[in-house]
């Protein structure tokens, strides 16, 4: 039996035998927790692993295009710098082959187009616009966190300067709504208000995210609250904007925006925890990345709100931490100590259950879309790809 704690921050008893979607065994491991290939829920029902990442290329590939033709529409020297940010280009401005992320919101966007019936370039323009929107966050984020590594490399503040990080990310958030609206159809124009909500509850997410660094408690549902908007709108947005582009009515559109908050949540609970474990050569980022920027990320608040010696002694220093004025020399071994108290006080087990809770509950929203069986095995397929991951 293990000890796991709920998302009211109470302690509960469950058994080591993890179900589904359907009832099917689940391994309970997770590649942020452990290192393992294993899939969770519904996993790879006629979609192999070979195919869910033929998916994500083919995303990227056929959104990139576009995606390349907006960005060539700033002013110099914005348009480099972007090109730079999007691994198109070095530091130096030669051609490079640069990693330009997982590219799973692109591959939704052209899904949700095919789960409405309509062909999958029919969700290029809505790829373009939520890639756009995503890249402007990341831009920002990495300003306001201090992170000087995406990807591997330097981030555009640090090769670029602040100021130009800024306006490259305005520009990227206008683009996105350009993009759009010019296609000059009602279902463009939903398409737009669906993309500027997300927006809007991105930056509110972010928000959130930067005052929460600063209070020494925050609570589980705070902390999904945030994650809710800050990652879970814009998936959301990703994989209903292309079935509105293909025609679909608000009742399908809300159901698959159902399916990506969900799985927005289960990608950040993931995300939290490679913030914490995940390898530097994988994720590109730190040691103990969150860790070092005070974020009350999910297993953090997860073991303040479990009780017991571990999660006391957690608080006193987390607390201690946020009066310190030498923090970032902190040593590699002080990190991991508090790494270790997260995980001893059921934080990082308590994320990598939510991460597949969510996971469950984004698979069911798709039981009420009316859809090709096909598509909906691949938004399974991709549904698994972002539990069990790396980076």
């Amino acid at each position: 039996m293990t000890s796991t704690i709920s998302s009211t921050g109470t302690t509960s008893t469950t058994g080591t035998t993890r179900t589904g979607t359907r009832g099917e065994p689940v391994n309970p491991g997770n590649p942020a927790v452990e290192n393992t290939d294993a899939s969770v829920g519904t996993a790879g029902r006629g979609v192999e692993k070979a195919d869910t990442i033929a998916l994500l290329e083919r995303g990227r590939t056929l959104s990139t295009p576009a995606l390349r033709a907006a960005v060539d529409r700033l002013a110099a020297p914005m348009d480099t710098v972007a090109a730079y940010h999007f691994g198109w280009i070095d530091a130096q401005g030669n051609v490079a082959d640069g990693d330009g992320g997982k590219a799973v919101r692109p591959a939704l966007a052209l899904l949700s187009a095919e789960a409405a019936g309509a062909a999958a370039e029919v969700g290029i323009p809505g790829a373009v616009a939520v890639e756009l929107v995503h890249n402007f966050s990341l831009l920002h984020d990495d300003l306001m966190d201090g992170d000087e590594q995406r990807r591997h490399r330097d981030t555009v503040w640090k090769v670029h300067g602040p100021a130009l990080a800024i306006l490259v990310g305005d520009a990227l958030f206008a683009l996105a709504n350009e993009v759009l609206l010019e296609l000059g159809t009602v279902e463009a124009g939903r398409a737009t208000r669906r993309l500027t909500t997300a927006s809007r509850k991105l930056i509110d997410g972010q928000a959130q995210d930067i005052s929460y660094e600063h209070r020494e408690r925050v609570s589980v549902e705070e902390c999904l609250e945030m994650e809710g908007n800050k990652t879970g709108a814009l998936l959301a947005c990703a994989v209903s904007i292309g079935a509105v582009l293909g025609g679909a009515d608000d009742r399908t559109a809300d159901k698959l925006e159902e399916y990506g908050y969900h799985l927005g949540l289960a990608f950040q609970a993931v995300d939290d925890l490679l913030g914490i474990w995940g390898d530097p050569e994988a994720t590109g980022k730190q040691t103990w990345s969150d860790l070092r920027q005070r974020k009350k990320s999910l297993p953090v608040v997860a073991a303040l709100a479990a009780g017991g010696p571990a999660s006391e002694q957690l608080a006193e220093l987390l607390a201690a931490d946020a009066k310190s004025s030498d923090f970032e020399s902190f040593s590699e071994e002080e990190f991991a100590a508090r790494a270790a108290l997260i995980e001893a006080a059921g934080g990082r087990q308590w994320t990598a259950d939510e991460a597949r809770r969510q996971h469950a509950v984004a698979i069911r929203a798709l039981d009420d879309v009316d859809m090709p069986q096909r598509v909906r095995d691949q938004l399974v397929a991709l549904a698994d790809f972002v539990v069990v991951r790396k980076r």
